[in-house]
């Protein structure tokens, strides 16, 4: 087991990569717990649960909404919960967000940590301290910045996933690559050339290595007033096709990688080569690289984007792989791009 920490305003957050989720209780010391997961994970983990209550909820990004967490705190009532509690967020990233924007939030702050089980929460939604809801069909429009006091990170139980689930984290995964480390993103050229299947060691590596690429930008900007920022590539544009057309979370930030990555090339910064290698390895992963789309329906969703400050969105760019730049684009720049669908 390897363990990474984050210091912040927030909390400190120990993250530990490797270990095993049968190892829970250990994390629970001197602290009553209750568990939230779904019922899918309930079905096929709770012989590794705690001996503690349980709330299960239902599946799927619909769950993610303020009726969801308002359900929570009357249950947390229900079982006369205090300050003492510690809640535990067994799932994935939904699971962890909600868990966390709840404990975050009930009594003024409780305890909490995360076992998330899929690829995605555990390289992505789980770190961080970002905490949040759906609002109006808009991703994660309600929240806080809060630190989970744990993440367990089990690689063994993604071992089962099913392929698409993988893929979607392995979206999360290029991503931490191509902003911030270009030995990293040769690392994942050269061994996974089977995409999704390798051995359980260079899984356990690949989660290791991206969760320290965001465990140490996290560390320098919690809040994400600067670097922060640089998490979100290929998320504007991502989130933006998520919402008109359903597709799910990793494919969307997929395409939406593609998007940047072109626009960074039609503005100076990247060589054609550098794109080249990013849609390689995305569709190495079974991950889309182009998509038709209603320009103006995505403009709409990015015009109300968290990251939009007046006329304009802090838009994640490359300047080469492992090199992200933040630069203020504005929405009549990018209707004009996306109105030539980047071809």
């Amino acid at each position: 087991m390897r363990e990474l920490e984050i210091n912040g305003k927030t909390g400190r957050s120990k993250i530990c990569i490797g270990e095993k989720m049968s190892n829970l209780s250990k994390y629970l010391v001197d602290s009553p717990a209750i568990v939230i997961t779904d019922e899918n994970v309930a079905r096929h983990y709770q012989q590794y649960f705690p001996d503690c209550e349980r709330i299960v909820l239902e599946t799927g990004e619909a769950i993610k909404t303020l009726d969801t967490v308002r359900e929570l705190y009357e249950r947390l009532m229900g079982l006369a919960a205090d300050r003492s509690v510690c809640l535990i967020g067994i799932g994935g990233g939904i699971v962890c967000d909600i868990t966390g924007f709840t404990a975050s939030t009930y009594l003024r702050g409780v305890r909490f940590g995360y076992v998330p089980t899929t690829l995605l929460a555990q390289v992505d939604a789980s770190v961080g301290g970002k905490t949040g809801v759906n609002f109006s069909g808009y991703k994660n429009m309600i929240g806080v910045f809060s630190q989970p006091e744990f993440v367990i990170c089990d690689p063994e139980i993604l071992m089962t996933l099913p392929e698409v689930e993988l893929a979607a984290g392995f979206a999360e995964v290029i991503k931490h690559a191509a902003i911030a480390d270009a030995g990293y993103f040769s690392f994942l050229e050269k061994n996974t050339g089977n995409g999704l299947e390798m051995s359980l060691e260079i899984l356990e590596k690949i989660i290791y290595e991206s969760v320290a690429i965001k465990a140490a930008i996290v560390g320098r900007d919690e809040t994400e007033k600067g670097e922060r920022r640089k998490l979100n590539f290929g998320h504007t544009f991502g989130h933006a096709v998520e919402k008109t057309t359903g597709l799910p979370h990793g494919m969307a930030v997929s395409i939406g990688m593609m998007t940047a990555a072109k626009l960074s090339t039609a503005k100076g910064m990247l060589d054609v080569a550098d794109v080249d290698r990013i849609e390689n390895l995305l569709a190495r992963f079974s991950l889309p690289t182009r998509l038709d789309f209603d320009a103006d329906r995505v403009m709409d969703a990015m015009a109300r984007d968290k990251k939009r400050e007046g006329d304009h969105i802090h838009f994640v760019l490359l300047s080469a792989i492992g090199k992200a730049v933040i630069a203020p684009i504005t929405l009549t720049e990018l209707s004009a791009v996306l109105g030539s669908n980047l071809d």
